[in-house]
């Protein structure tokens, strides 16, 4: 793989400006990558544009879990699943959110491209045991097999193209840039108790230290970073592919039957138009990061709450829409969304972080607004959590509170399991505190009377092991994220008791786009008049979303943007080349 670092024409030796290239995949985040790789296996010459100086996208800040039912790794750990059970949960999930025929195309394509790119380069997965679907109590929900999740990497494989991964977001590593998987976290937690755990945990510390002589962070990859590693890894061998980092594109040009047949780049380094023979396929991440599509579809959630990456800024999606593409419509919300806390960095710049599973579900935590009122149940996904702080009355900004215990036990977004170093999180204002319910309302200024009822209701819930109000723990997905081993009727609920009292405020977050660019079910770009518009495809998050923006699982964008990466460069590459290259 050739890897233009400074643009077009730097010391590498550039693109001549004419270039030919089979593919053009414009980004290079997890679909993108897919994109590339699945081409490249098949001998296309390929060409892969990133307007970062990094690979990788929000996939490298994810979990990096990919949704994919049916695969060979479903048997392992849920033999009795089928893709006609997978079919019916998202008909009851999704429903006419979303075109059905994509759904259908995801699942019937699914369990190939995981098998193809498994057996054909260095991607490797791993099923969860018990990974359950967020809607789970729909029929044909299962608890496991359908999410995977990468297995972990080791990043000195990539060698000088280690610095090109895009690095985990700090607040989510340990130790000084040592990444930790949820298997890390409870083996680090139960280190003290457990011989298995002191092993692994002293393991993975001993090489984070000795990574640390070498490297400006860990090289043992995990989740998102594990999955773009291998990525990036699985492209290296193929001298027909392509990587230009820090490259824009600046138009899509089509021949005179209308097929895009070339793109125009640049970069501060020069300018170049490369002539895509089979097609450009469209990866570039969504529009979250466009102003003005965010003042339209998600007005009054400021980009700052975004925890997303900094490279989907909707420049490609404006261009193809400018050739007469359209956006999806009929979805349940434009993006997907989760709640987060923000805090200042040292550097000034915000860290922006998701509250996905380690709090907020967790015994001895509720959500209040500023009525001091719950208004949520604490353990939906984060989905539904931030959709429902958005629907709510003065819930925006919402307040996690957690007693004494609660914190030591589960820590509290940015703050760590275990109760220690809390004065820089109070002394900047991330963490509150107050001796009691009362004091931590006044210095919220939130209502101290309906804190105090909330958090009585929750005691007397914790009690019966019943949830009245949300119906908090009632499925199987709210159960896993709870825990079970704290001892109470309910994993979900517990007493909130011993002061003193603390909380974080939530905001909600916008993790993805889930409004892309309408396609057929080979990914192949519409447009308004529902006609293909030959040689371009969308794929990831400039894909309308095959989920019609609702949550039904771990990794529903991740796989599907595996799934029709695969689908959409088989198409591509099996069509005839386009046969001029003049607009």
């Amino acid at each position: 793989m050739q890897v233009l670092k400074n643009g077009l024409n730097s010391l590498e030796g550039g693109l001549q400006d004419g270039a030919e290239f089979d593919l053009v995949v414009i980004g290079a985040g997890g679909a993108g990558l897919s994109a590339a790789v699945f081409a490249a296996m098949d001998g296309a010459k390929v060409l892969v544009v990133e307007r970062t100086e990094f690979v990788g996208g929000t996939t490298a800040w994810s979990a990096g879990t990919t949704w994919v039912p049916g695969t060979h790794h479903a048997a392992k750990v849920n033999a009795s699943d089928t893709l006609a059970e997978a079919e019916k949960y998202l008909n009851h999930a999704v429903g006419e959110q979303a075109p059905a025929a994509l759904r259908e195309a995801f699942l019937n394509n699914g369990a190939e491209a995981v098998a193809r790119i498994e057996a054909q380069s260095s991607m490797k997965y791993r099923p969860y045991p018990k990974h359950p679907d967020y809607i789970s109590d729909l029929p044909g929900s299962t608890l496991s097999g359908r999410a995977l999740e990468p297995m972990p990497f080791d990043g000195r494989l990539l060698g000088d193209l280690f610095a090109l991964l895009r690095p985990p977001i700090p607040e989510f590593t340990v130790l000084g840039g040592m990444m930790v998987d949820r298997t890390d976290i409870n083996h680090l937690l139960a280190m003290t108790k457990s011989w298995a755990s002191l092993k692994h945990s002293v393991g993975i510390v001993w090489r984070h230290l000795r990574d640390r002589l070498t490297h400006t962070r860990g090289t043992r990859l995990v989740m998102g970073n594990a999955l773009v590693a291998r990525l990036l890894h699985s492209l290296m061998p193929h001298t027909n592919a392509t990587l230009a980092l820090n490259t824009s594109v600046d138009a899509l040009e089509r021949d005179a039957s209308g097929r895009v047949v070339a793109v125009r780049l640049s970069s501060a380094t020069g300018n170049a138009r490369v002539l895509a023979k089979k097609g450009v396929v469209l990866a570039s991440g969504g529009f979250n990061r466009d102003p003005a599509l965010r003042a339209q579809k998600l007005p009054g959630v400021p980009a700052e709450w975004c925890p997303a990456a900094p490279g989907h800024t909707g420049e490609a999606l404006a261009l193809a829409r400018s050739l007469g593409a359209v956006e999806g419509q009929g979805a349940q919300s434009p993006a997907f969304w989760a709640p987060v806390s923000l805090r200042k960095r040292p550097d000034g710049s915000t860290a922006v972080f998701p509250h996905f599973v380690m709090d907020r579900a967790k015994p001895g935590m509720i959500t209040v607004n500023q009525a001091g009122e719950r208004f949520v149940n604490e353990s939906t996904s984060y989905h539904l959590f931030a959709l429902g702080m958005q629907a709510a009355r003065q819930a925006v900004p919402a307040y996690l509170v957690a007693d004494a215990k609660a914190l030591r036990q589960y820590g509290m977004g940015m703050v760590r399991p275990g109760g220690k170093g809390l004065a820089p999180f109070l002394a900047d204002g991330y963490l509150t505190e107050g001796s009691s319910l009362a004091e931590l309302a006044n210095k919220l200024g939130i209502s101290a009377e309906g804190l105090a009822r909330s958090v009585a209701d929750n005691n007397a819930f914790a009690q019966t092991g019943v949830d009245t109000q949300f119906q908090r723990g009632v499925t199987a997905y709210q159960q896993n994220i709870g825990d079970a081993a704290a001892g109470g009727r309910n994993p979900n609920l517990g007493e909130m008791s011993e002061g003193p009292y603390y909380a974080v405020k939530l905001y909600p977050g916008d993790i993805g786009a889930a409004q892309g660019l309408q396609t057929n079910a080979h990914a192949q770009v519409l447009n308004a008049q529902g006609q293909v518009m030959e040689g371009l495809y969308a794929v990831g998050n400039d894909m309308n979303s095959i989920m019609g923006g609702v949550y039904p699982a771990p990794g529903i964008t991740i796989g599907p943007g595996l799934v029709f990466a695969h689908v959409a460069t088989r198409h591509a590459l099996a069509s005839p080349a386009a046969l001029g290259s003049n607009p």
